[in-house]
C-alpha cells in the first residue's frame, strides 16, 4: 500500500481522471471494449468533469459502455440522481452512442423492482458469473459507506445477487446499489474521498480489523488480493491529506480476472504478498 498526498480535490480529480483514461484505453486496444462504472454523489463530478475536458478526444468512447454503483430511486430528471449528475458532468460532453449508456432503472413499481431489472441487464452484458467492470468508480461516505451500502444494511452480506432495492437512513432513503460481490469484481477500482469528515471512514475502511457491518467499505479491501498466476497486477494507491482542516484522498487498487485469492503487501514481484505496506510520501 502507498499513500501519497494531493492538496486539492481538483488534483486528486486530475489523477484519476488520467488514470481511468489510461486504464480505459489499455482494455479498448486488448479487448475491444471497456465497461466503465459510474458513481454518483458530490466527489466524482470533477473528475467526470476532467474526463470530457481533458481526455474526450484520446478515449474511443464508441467502445465504452456505462454504468452506474448505484441509484437514488428518484426519476432520471431529479436532481438528485446519480445519473443526472454524471450525464451533466460528463455524458452531455461526450460521444458517447446511448446504447452503450446503461443507467439504473427508476421509473418501475420498486426498488427492488429496478433492482432485479438492472441485474438482467448486467447478466446481458457479462457472461461471467460477476459483473466483472474493466473500470469502477466508487466514493466513501462519512459513515462508512459505499455505493448505496450503508452499516447494518443486509446488504453488506449479500453473496448472492448482484444488485438489490434497499431502504436507508440517507435522503432520499430508497435506492438501488450493486452489491459487494459485484462491486470488488472490478478490475481497476478507484475509490475517491475528499473531506475532512471522512477522514476517520478512510481509516476505518483500510483497518483490516474493520467490521464491515459498521463500515461497509471495509469489505472493498478484499478487491486488492485477486490474482490470476501471480501477483497484483497493481499495488493498492492512496492519496491523502489530513492536516486537521482539509482532506482529500484517493484509494486505488487492481484485481486480475479470475479470482484466486491470496494475501497482499510489499514486494510486487514476489508470488506470496503479506499484510500491505504503508509508505508516506512525505511526513503526515
Amino acid at each position: 500500500m502507498i499513500i501519497r498526498v494531493r492538496d486539492t480535490p481538483r488534483e486528486m480529480n486530475g489523477d484519476v481522471a488520467a488514470a481511468v483514461a489510461d486504464a480505459a484505453q489499455a482494455v479498448i486496444e486488448r479487448s475491444g471494449r471497456c465497461s466503465l462504472l459510474l458513481s454518483g454523489g458530490g466527489t466524482p463530478r470533477g473528475t467526470y468533469e476532467l474526463l470530457a475536458a481533458r481526455h474526450r478526444a484520446r478515449m474511443d468512447w464508441t467502445h465504452i459502455h456505462l454504468f452506474w454503483g448505484d441509484e437514488r430511486f428518484v426519476p432520471h430528471g431529479d436532481p438528485r440522481s446519480n445519473y443526472r449528475m454524471a450525464r451533466e458532468a460528463l455524458l452531455d460532453h461526450v460521444p458517447c452512442p446511448p446504447a452503450n449508456v446503461h443507467p439504473i432503472p427508476t421509473a418501475l413499481p420498486s426498488a427492488d423492482a429496478a433492482a432485479r431489472r438492472y441485474e438482467d441487464t448486467l447478466r446481458a452484458h457479462f457472461p461471467e458469473d460477476r459483473p466483472a467492470f474493466d473500470v469502477a468508480l466508487l466514493g466513501l461516505g462519512d459513515d462508512g459507506h459505499t455505493a448505496s451500502i450503508f452499516p447494518g444494511s443486509p446488504a453488506v452480506e449479500e453473496a448472492d445477487r448482484w444488485v438489490i432495492g434497499v431502504a436507508t437512513t440517507a435522503e432520499p432513503s430508497l435506492r438501488v446499489t450493486l452489491t459487494m460481490p459485484a462491486l470488488t469484481a472490478a478490475a481497476h477500482l478507484f475509490v475517491l474521498v475528499s473531506g475532512a469528515r471522512k477522514a476517520s471512514a478512510l481509516r476505518h475502511a483500510l483497518d483490516p480489523a474493520s467490521d464491515p457491518m459498521r463500515y461497509p467499505a471495509a469489505a472493498l479491501q478484499s478487491a486488492a488480493g485477486r490474482v490470476v498466476g501471480g501477483p497484483i497486477a497493481r499495488p493498492l494507491r492512496i492519496q491523502v491529506r489530513d492536516d486537521n482542516s482539509r482532506f482529500t484522498a484517493i484509494t486505488m487498487w487492481s484485481a486480475v480476472k479470475p479470482y484466486s485469492r491470496i494475501t497482499t503487501g510489499p514486494g510486487a514481484d514476489a508470488p506470496k504478498r503479506s499484510m500491505p505496506m504503508i509508505v508516506p510520501s512525505r511526513p503526515t
